[in-house]
């Protein structure tokens, strides 16, 4: 296998590089949206609230991941959403520091290559934690083709808390809502043999480290 690097989108030229992965996936191949320009903010670089990060193989483009930080609880009600019986949204806000996923996806010539979507979700889970949040929060599609949901509920331990079915991508699939306990994920599976589980959490290590210095804690 080629070699697989992952850049945090800062430069032009990245920019343009997940841009033709979003082109792509999302406007050729899904048809979920109308055009890209819209999706990368041209000051991406020094824009606070979102992180994208780039994954390469060989040197060419192969699959993008975003992070929306602080995200709001609060969906549009023409979304109609609704939770799982027993689940508190005041008490999922109250949890933890939150940061959204989304726009995660890799192009089709290298979606067998497994590396590229874990080393994907290493770097940018290595920077959330650093960064000082807790928690993950994604909207993952039901019954579609590609869907990570399976994935991310038996492998890495996403908790399922509601259901909607709508939103601003133009995809017919009830969107399932789920969140993740990094630092529980971490305990979990760190002295794993499983090669899964150490491509995810290579730079865990690291990160809950750096973290500690500076706050003392890692809740």
């Amino acid at each position: 296998m080629s070699s697989i690097t992952v850049t945090r989108v800062v430069s032009p030229d990245d920019r343009l590089a997940a841009l033709a992965v979003i082109e792509e996936v999302f406007v050729r191949e899904k048809q979920w949206i109308d055009g890209v320009h819209e999706q990368l903010p041209a000051d991406i670089g020094s824009n606070g609230r979102h992180s994208w990060f780039l994954a390469r193989v060989g040197g060419n483009p192969a699959g993008v991941m975003r992070f929306l930080y602080d995200p709001s609880f609060d969906l549009p009600e023409t979304f109609q959403v609704s939770f799982e019986q027993g689940v508190d949204l005041e008490h999922v806000r109250a949890s933890g520091r939150f940061a959204e996923i989304g726009r995660f996806m890799i192009l089709p010539v290298y979606r067998g290559q497994y590396l590229v979507a874990l080393r994907l979700m290493r770097a940018a889970t290595a920077e959330v934690v650093e960064r000082g949040y807790t928690h993950f929060i994604t909207d993952v599609f039901e019954g579609e083709e590609h869907s990570p949901l399976n994935f991310h509920t038996r492998v890495l331990g996403f908790e399922v808390i509601g259901r909607h079915l709508f939103g601003e991508l133009n995809c017919s699939s009830t969107r399932i809502i789920l969140t993740l306990d990094i630092l529980k994920l971490y305990n979990r599976v760190k002295d794993s043999r499983s090669r899964i589980y150490q491509e995810l959490t290579g730079g865990l290590q690291v990160a809950f480290g750096n973290h500690m210095r500076l706050t003392g804690s890692v809740d």
